[in-house]
């Protein structure tokens, strides 16, 4: 059965009971649904103002009596007008007949679960009629899962700005390396924490965690270090692209320097014979010669095709 505890002055409250387990969903969370689980579950104060915080590290903690686990995990987002992935961070209460997650509404596959379970009684069926162990599981999963597709989209873009290194402006490459970068790192630093997490759920032997057979965390941590793996081959892979677009463009400045010194070179003496013949003294039959122009013209193409001849034998051009 799903009901909402909705007041347009209260806190927003989405909960879905099914059998003894009632599943708690938190949208947006402000000081008043953190009042309101004050009031209904004994959870310690901090960790009510680590759900409103966006700044906690992935983590996980337990009461004195393991009545209950407070986890905390980051998932990314990818926001197309900034081009990069942040982390939205899914808050987590688990007792032993009710879970509470609290978020951002911007993990599409918790939303979604979320009203396939209140909408769907068959959803209901086969994710809340074990423990909330099983449920917390499901969730993780699809979670994870949701990385995936993320993670194909940015080797997407580094495979086709390897293929656009040849042809792009050198300056439109670096900023797009800049930005795959920083994507990187971003999506680095939310999944690596996380491993700990699920390896301690995977490790541990609390009732609320071992309640279920069928709830696998180690699942979830593979998962996790696939994600991880993955990450860091595209840090090596967009730094192997910063080092062939640095050798590129040394190369298309040693190509320029050495047409401009070609240039340069074959300036030389053309200069030096127009500066002799430009002096202000007697030089004889050239300056009576009506075809002195044009053997000195001559003489110069001489000089052009003998030195680019030269440049041709070395090599150089």
């Amino acid at each position: 059965m799903a009901q909402t505890v909705d007041t347009r002055q209260g806190p927003r409250i989405d909960t879905i009971s099914y059998g003894k387990l009632k599943w708690v969903n938190i949208e947006k969370p402000t000081e008043q649904e953190t009042e309101y689980l004050a009031q209904h579950y004994p959870f310690h104060e901090l960790e009510l103002d680590d759900c409103l915080s966006r700044i906690q590290r992935p983590k996980i903690d337990h009461d004195e009596d393991d009545n209950y686990l407070f986890m905390v995990f980051h998932f990314p987002v990818f926001h197309k007008e900034a081009r990069i992935t942040t982390a939205s961070q899914v808050s987590v209460f688990m007792g032993e007949n009710y879970l509470i997650t609290l978020h951002e509404a911007n993990l599409k596959p918790l939303t979604a679960f979320f009203k396939d379970c209140a909408l769907n009684k068959e959803t209901q069926d086969e994710t809340m009629s074990h423990s909330a162990g099983y449920l917390l599981y499901l969730i993780l999963d699809r979670l994870i899962t949701y990385c995936f597709p993320i993670l194909n989209k940015m080797g997407n873009n580094i495979e086709q700005v390897e293929a656009d290194i040849f042809e792009e402006d050198a300056r439109f490459i670096v900023r797009e390396l800049s930005l795959l970068w920083k994507d990187v790192i971003a999506f680095q630093r939310m999944v690596k924490p996380q491993t700990e997490v699920f390896e301690w759920l995977e490790s541990s032997e609390l009732p609320l965690i071992k309640a279920d057979p069928d709830v696998y965390f180690g699942d979830l941590a593979d998962h996790n270090r696939k994600i991880e793996d993955s990450l860091a081959e595209y840090k090596e892979w967009i730094a192997g692209l910063n080092d062939n677009i640095g050798t590129l463009t040394s190369f298309r400045i040693n190509q320029v320097m050495r047409l401009l010194t070609v240039i340069s070179v074959i300036l030389l003496p053309l200069t030096l014979v127009s500066g002799i013949l430009g002096m202000n003294v007697n030089l004889g039959f050239l300056a009576t010669n009506t075809y002195a122009v044009v053997a000195i013209l001559v003489f110069m193409l001489f000089i052009v095709i003998g030195m680019l001849a030269f440049f041709r034998a070395k090599r150089w051009i």
